[in-house]
This record gives C-alpha cells, sequence and structure tokens, in this order.
C-alpha cells in the first residue's frame, strides 16, 4: 500500500471534496497519511468530517506534511468539482510534489497527461502521473449481453434523490455491516472514489462511452459473481433519476438487474445540487413510485442528516418510518445494522 497525503486545499469542508471524504473514511489502496487544507490546519480529517478521530492530520502545505512525514510515495487530488476541472491553485502545489518525488493520482476529468509540463516534469523526475478517470480504450469495452441473468446473488443498488448524497458511504457501511454479520457481500464501485478505496470490480460510469455503460456494469457484476459467489451484491449509484445535470441510475435498476434499492435521502436539501434554478427535488415517494415501475422495490430509506440537529434527524428518521413503512438509517449517528434483517431475508429467498 502506498503512502498518500491527500489535496483538498481549502475544499475539505464542502461537497467537492467527496473523493477526500471517502479516503479519510477508509482504503484498501492506500495509506493516508494527512490532508492538506489550509483553513483547517491542525485539526483531525475524521474529526472535522463526522466527529470520529482517525489520526490523519491536516496540514498547512506540502511543504509542512513533509517536515512531519518525511517518507510519502503519491499526492491525492482530493476533490471531485462540477465538470471535474483541476483547481487552478492546485497546480504549484501538484509541481512541488513531483520535485519532492512523489507521483500524482488524479480523479478529474481534466487529466494530467494532458499537461505537457506536468508530463515532462514527472518524466524529469521519475514519478507517475495517474488519471484514474481516463476512458478505457474500446478493445478494452464489453457490451450487454444478458449474462447477468445468470447471476443469483441478490443485487442491491444504493441510490439517492441527488449528487453527494453518501450513496458510496452508505454502500461502504452496508458491506462492512454485513462482514460483521457474517455475509458475504460485494460492492460494485461506479466512480473514481470507489477505486481509490481499493475497489476490485467496477468501472468509471462517466467516464465510459454511453454504448458500454450497460456491458460495463453486468460485466463487472458476472465477474464478481463468477469469481467469488457472494450472498449479495451492492451497485453504487451515481446522481439521481431526475438531477438534470446529469441523470443516473436507470442503468443498475435495468441492465444491472437490481431488484431491490436502498434510496439515500437529505431531507434539508431543497433543490439538485442545491442550486434553486435546476428544480427542486421531488418526494420521495414519487422517487419510490418510479422505481417500482421499473420492478425494483426500495427496501430502505438512508438519511443524509446534512443542517441536521441529531434532534431533527431523529424526528425525521420516525416521520419517514411511519410514512413509508419501511427501515428508515442513520448511517451516520446510529450505523446501518437495522437494514441487516432485510438482507438475511433477501438471501434466503
Amino acid at each position: 500500500m502506498q503512502r498518500a497525503i491527500i489535496l483538498t486545499n481549502g475544499l475539505y469542508s464542502t461537497s467537492d471534496a467527496k473523493t477526500a471524504h471517502g479516503l479519510v473514511r477508509g482504503t484498501s489502496r492506500y495509506l493516508i497519511q494527512g490532508v492538506i487544507d489550509p483553513p483547517l490546519v491542525g485539526q483531525d480529517a475524521g474529526a472535522v468530517l463526522d466527529g470520529k478521530l482517525r489520526n490523519i492530520p491536516i496540514f498547512q502545505s506540502l511543504d509542512d506534511a513533509l517536515k512531519t512525514i518525511p517518507e510519502l510515495d503519491c499526492l491525492i487530488i482530493g476533490v471531485a468539482t462540477v465538470g471535474g476541472i483541476l483547481p487552478p491553485d492546485m497546480f504549484a502545489i501538484i509541481q512541488n510534489a513531483i520535485t519532492r518525488g512523489l507521483s500524482i493520482v488524479n480523479g478529474l476529468h481534466d487529466y494530467l497527461s494532458s499537461h505537457p509540463d506536468l508530463v515532462a516534469l514527472a518524466e524529469q523526475h521519475g514519478v507517475q502521473l495517474t488519471d484514474i478517470r481516463k476512458p478505457k480504450a474500446r478493445k478494452d469495452l464489453h457490451f450487454w449481453t444478458g449474462a447477468i441473468l445468470e447471476v443469483k446473488a441478490p443485487i442491491i443498488a444504493v441510490m439517492g434523490m441527488d449528487c453527494a448524497m453518501g450513496k458510496r458511504t452508505t454502500a461502504r457501511m452496508i458491506l462492512e455491516a454485513c462482514a460483521e454479520a457474517g455475509l458475504c457481500s460485494a460492492m460494485i464501485y461506479t466512480g473514481q472514489t470507489g477505486w481509490l478505496q481499493g475497489g476490485k470490480y467496477g468501472f468509471i460510469l462517466d467516464s465510459t462511452l454511453n454504448d458500454f455503460v450497460s456491458g460495463e456494469l453486468e460485466h463487472a457484476i458476472v465477474s464478481c459473481w463468477k469469481e467469488t459467489t457472494p450472498d449479495l451484491i451492492l451497485l453504487e449509484g451515481q446522481s439521481s433519476l431526475r438531477n438534470p445535470s446529469g441523470p443516473c441510475g436507470l442503468e443498475l435498476l435495468i441492465s444491472g438487474q437490481a431488484k431491490n434499492v436502498v434510496l439515500v435521502h437529505a431531507p434539508k436539501r431543497r433543490y439538485f445540487d442545491m442550486e434553486p434554478h435546476w428544480g427542486e427535488i421531488p418526494p420521495v415517494e414519487s422517487e419510490i413510485d418510479i422505481m417500482a415501475k421499473f420492478g425494483s422495490r426500495v427496501i430502505a430509506l438512508a438519511l443524509n442528516t446534512e443542517d441536521c440537529s441529531d434532534a431533527e434527524a431523529l424526528d425525521y428518521q420516525q416521520y419517514y418510518a411511519k410514512k413509508l413503512g419501511i427501515p428508515v438509517l442513520l448511517p451516520i449517528q446510529q450505523g446501518v445494522g437495522a437494514l441487516l434483517p432485510v438482507l438475511q431475508n433477501l438471501i434466503k429467498q
């Protein structure tokens, strides 16, 4: 495992840093040694994120980090900006990291390999530039075949009412809860952070030619099923069915054959991506109804309690549990253990 430091440079406390947040919560691919984010210098990245100390310090700069942690292997760009653009203020930090012998790992659409100055600098110092979101070569892409119809394990999609809701985090928490309960589960990643966290099966959905999204999804699920025969398979959702900037999710229900869904909702978020001109997020019930029309059942609601007090979170939990008649999870506050009996019943069926 490579020893890595994450670069957010002032964005750690925003939803744009969801890649960093995922890595702070856990990864089996890297040893996370710290975060560079000047406004939060001196704090613990875990404590800032969700109140849990993880011994991941936040540094003012790369130079300060290297004084404390002299042996680093790479710098990970820990943000997922709108349009995937590399923030201009990060270029100098990346150049410094390269000259200090660090490889750079980038999950944005703005490829490091498209910047000749960075490529030349990396070659000069013998380090790697890794662009996770670079599309696969045509020869490596798969078309949908129907092989997924042979998969016997329940397939459960973790989908959201909007972007940056906590879909991947919720899926990983379910994965971990299953392991603790003795259930063999697997997760199919569909974004760059899933790969960074060590996912073995999956693909980067928004970097895949549209004609092959269904096939890449099927290939990941079928490969996982054949090689590990899990009790159940979790699919990481992207965006939401009705977010106008990037509607996504029917692929999971139709091509991915996810007949069960854990739906993530932020009760205090009113507009898609918090942009009023993008439109209001529809009611949860209407999303559940749409999924039912495609043959998929919402088996639980997971609440993202951004901007909620603890009391408000509990009130929303009770409100939706009574209204929907399904388990309502508070993943950050309570974990996802309440979902386990539902999953165990699915496996038995």
